[in-house]
């Protein structure tokens, strides 16, 4: 398979939400309380977007993955109940979603190594991320990348697990 990994347009939300709604039907059969609040949404995709932080992983030609991509941008992470490794320049990311056709395939693992790829390639060797802590899917994946858990990150007054990959160079 040809996979991509480039910066989302605003035709592409109807495809990207619906990616969305599926994995927010998944953590509320799986009992999570994540993405049960009204977030992410359409709007939140927009914004993404439009300040050009939205990515999407494509197989071939189909959209199959979506994730919000930043830089020195998460300000609840400087509230972090624990410590961060590094306190220098940091790529973090949200929203991760893959396809329900597609789950399976390792393409969550194969996103975030784009991820760490731009990261190196914009000179930054530190990526954080956080996740509910009922996720294990996404904790078993941040184990087996080599990323550490760092602490807890407070969003929409729910804790989360934070955790830190620093990148070698």
């Amino acid at each position: 398979m040809n996979y991509t990994f480039k910066k989302a347009n605003i035709s592409e939300i109807p495809v990207i939400w619906e990616i969305l709604q599926q994995a927010i039907q998944k953590r509320k059969l799986e009992g999570s309380n994540q993405w049960q609040d009204g977030y992410p949404n359409p709007e939140v995709l927009k914004r993404d977007i439009e300040k050009k932080v939205g990515f999407v992983l494509t197989e071939n030609e189909t959209i199959v993955g979506y994730v919000a991509m930043l830089v020195n941008d998460e300000p609840e992470y400087e509230n972090i109940e624990g410590q961060w490794i590094t306190h220098k320049d940091y790529v973090v990311f949200h929203r991760v979603a893959i396809s329900e056709n597609h789950l399976g395939k390792g393409l969550a693992k194969k996103m975030m190594n784009f991820i760490e790829s731009y990261a190196l390639e914009n000179h930054i060797y530190s990526i954080k991320a956080d996740t509910n802590h009922d996720n294990d899917e996404m904790i078993a994946i941040f184990k087996k990348l080599g990323y550490q858990y760092c602490g807890t990150v407070c969003f929409r007054n729910s804790f989360r697990n934070a955790y830190e990959k620093v990148l070698e160079f």
